[in-house]
């Protein structure tokens, strides 16, 4: 794909990563529709966008209904002559967190219909004007926990892993048509996403848990990360650049040294190293079990 002014279209634009992403890709003089649900956010990034003089046109999709996907994509050929979009990136998503065993059908369900039933509902939207054409880009926003489970990030990372499986096949089937289907694998980013994430996981510091204990220091221990491996959202938003440049693009682009080493550590070391390693950092021991008591018992207790 030569290096011209491309039409793409940004899911979860509204804030953090995919709001730096649109705005990114459009002050490289690529015409940008950025989609999300909340109105006001929507708003404000097309005030920014406006007072910028760039190519960004932000309303309102929801990768969780088929219709608005549909409106969308409808709304966009009209604006493109008929030509539709040539990179689509889905970067909507959330995370859950917390214990494994106390995450609800209906919570685990939710995770699944936007990290990947909505990933796929809007890749099916778009791919067939691309594959008509034989041309196309199809940009994954996954994550190194597509690769490396946490623990308390069973559900989060298992979506991640789903992405990753499904981008492969559709990279290999779609490769005749003339379409790219790439992964961009970010760490940990600095934006709303982990204090999102953090308040998921602090539901379950109830007194009553069994994992209040060991959920004493989740604070403490999302303050470290913050400090020591969180990247800036320039870092993603240049990788994604990459991707959408770059003539024949890599099938993966992982973002963050910390993300490299991860990977590589789950490669060379035997699972119980990486087990000790990940629960020791987050304090998962028996002895949290019993010295953590007394911290779950005040305010800190109270449900977030």
């Amino acid at each position: 794909m030569a290096r011209t002014a491309q039409n793409i279209l940004v899911t979860g634009a509204t804030a953090g990563l995919g709001r730096h992403m649109a705005l990114h890709l459009a002050q490289a003089g690529h015409r940008v529709f950025g989609v999300g649900r909340n109105a006001e956010r929507l708003r404000a990034l097309q005030s920014e966008a406006d007072a910028a003089g760039l190519r960004l046109e932000a309303f309102a999709m929801d990768v969780n209904d088929e219709a608005s996907i549909a409106a969308a994509r409808e709304h966009i050929e009209a604006q493109t002559d008929g030509h539709g979009v040539d990179v689509l990136i889905n970067n909507a998503g959330f995370g859950l967190l917390g214990p494994t065993e106390a995450i609800s059908d209906a919570d685990l369900r939710r995770q699944f219909d936007t990290n990947v039933f909505g990933l796929m509902a809007v890749t099916r939207a778009f791919l067939p004007a691309m594959r008509a054409r034989r041309s196309g880009r199809v940009i994954n926003i996954s994550s190194m926990g597509g690769k490396v489970t946490l623990p308390f990030f069973g559900a989060y990372n298992a979506t991640k892993y789903a992405v990753e499986s499904l981008s492969d096949a559709l990279r290999m089937e779609l490769g005749p048509f003339g379409v790219d289907v790439v992964l961009v694998e970010p760490g940990m980013v600095k934006s709303e996403f982990a204090d999102h994430a953090l308040d998921e996981l602090l539901r379950y510091r109830t007194p009553d848990s069994p994992y209040a204990p060991i959920l004493a220091n989740a604070e403490r221990i999302n303050d470290d990360a913050k400090r020591f491996v969180e990247v800036d959202t320039v870092w993603v938003s240049r990788a994604v650049a990459r991707a959408v440049h770059a003539r024949r693009p890599r099938p993966r682009y992982m973002v963050a040294l910390h993300a490299r080493f991860a990977l590589l550590a789950a490669r060379l070391l035997p699972t119980r190293v990486m087990d000790f390693f990940y629960t020791r950092s987050m304090g998962i021991t028996p002895k949290a079990l019993t010295a953590g008591k007394t911290a779950v018992t005040g305010p800190a207790a109270t449900p977030v």
